[in-house]
């Protein structure tokens, strides 16, 4: 495994910085508090495994499954592109002219719908409103002239403003952002249910114009709540997944500046759940926040004491291709880089570990239509995680 000291990875990061073009170099400040750094433990690898680069991309942000086996690419500047056995292909769609890059924002989300009937990205416009736009998608091929919007929402500032997006096991579109920006939350969006900031959204964008909400949604009936949310306490979910197999929910919620957390749900859950932000951080009251009655702690959390700053929440693998990482969590940190991994069962975190390769700056982790993952790092590299 590759090892940096802190003063090497900040030392790189700053020479980095300084040689990429203005797109990649500001999606270097996707993630938060990149100047506090932390890690777990490095411990055994829990599978054999290594990253094989299949393609190279301008700051890939995200990417999802898509048609006929094939696996769609976001670049953080706004276009699309198709990975294939001779790398990316050409955009099939750029929303460049429409997009800001500054702080965190960006063309930051995509997925398909379980069908691939419609393919959805989510993106920050150019006053930095948060945006999710639906494309009709025929015989595997995007249509532009059915684009409309499904849902926006303003953002105070150019930080915290999630961004992922993707369907869970019940067809529902899920929607992740962040607390709104700046720091400690000042508007207190994160216990705020008057608010989508600092929530997991769950709408039906097909049931209704410009979208349906679900009718078990769990703030449906409360006056004082918007029915699209379905879990709150949210600092910046930057990534969040459902495990293929069982359907569970897992985030990676990025932390203020000194514990990184992984939450978890159950496929059964009836949604509701207070992940605690910004009362608490992580397991810890934040600022001497008091913990709320309803408080879900996270079912794992690392300070920041060696190379970690912002975790990048990752998927369950559900391969074929490595068999000893079948049910692990495999996630990262965007400073730290380590392939890491969790078992977990029935919500206890059983096992720790890290398969023992380094993916750069993790921005993204995409599961493709067989299970295998990918690696997406901001300075452009696409990686497989294959058996050694």
């Amino acid at each position: 495994m590759k090892v940096r000291t802190r003063s090497s990875a900040i030392i790189g990061a700053l020479v980095l910085a300084a040689s990429l073009t203005l797109t990649t170099a500001s999606a270097h400040e996707l993630p938060a508090d990149v100047s506090t750094a932390g890690a777990p433990t490095a411990v055994a690898p829990t599978a054999e495994v290594v990253l094989t680069e299949v393609a190279r991309a301008q700051a890939p942000s995200a990417g999802a499954a898509g048609p006929d086996g094939t696996v769609w690419i976001a670049e953080r500047a706004g276009t699309v592109r198709v990975l294939g056995d001779d790398g990316l292909g050409e955009p099939v769609l750029d929303i460049s002219a429409e997009t800001t890059i500054d702080g965190e924002r960006g063309l930051l989300g995509v997925a398909f719908d379980p069908e691939f009937a419609h393919f959805y990205i989510s993106y920050t416009d150019l006053e930095g409103t948060s945006t999710i736009d639906e494309f009709a998608v025929r015989d595997g091929q995007l249509r532009p002239e059915t684009r409309r919007t499904v849902l926006t929402q303003e953002q105070p500032y150019a930080n915290h403003n999630g961004g992922d997006i993707r369907f869970g096991p019940d067809g529902y579109l899920y929607i992740a952002f962040g607390d709104g920006g700046s720091g400690g939350d000042p508007h207190g969006n994160g216990q705020n249910l008057g608010t989508l900031l600092g929530k997991l959204l769950r709408i039906d964008p097909r049931g209704g114009e410009p979208y349906a909400v679900p009718a078990d949604n769990p703030f449906v009936a409360d006056a004082n709540a918007k029915d699209e949310i379905w879990a709150y306490g949210l600092r910046n979910p930057w990534r969040f997944s459902f495990d293929a197999g069982t359907g569970d929910l897992l985030i990676g919620d990025v932390g203020q500046s000194e514990w990184e957390e992984i939450d978890w749900a159950p496929a059964d859950s009836p949604g509701g759940e207070n992940y605690g932000w910004s009362s608490m951080e992580g397991n810890h009251p934040f600022r001497g926040g008091t913990e709320p009655a309803n408080h879900v702690p996270p079912v794992h959390e690392y300070d920041r004491s060696g190379l970690g700053c912002s975790v990048t929440g990752g998927y369950v693998y559900r391969g074929g291709a490595v068999a000893d990482l079948v049910g692990q969590y495999v996630f990262s940190d965007y400073c730290d880089g380590t392939i890491r991994t969790l078992r977990i069962e029935d919500g206890e975190v059983t096992g720790e570990g890290d398969l023992g390769v380094e993916g750069g700056e993790v921005i993204s982790f995409v599961e493709d239509g067989d299970g295998e993952l990918y690696v997406l790092a901001i300075g452009g590299t696409i990686a497989r995680i294959d058996p050694a």
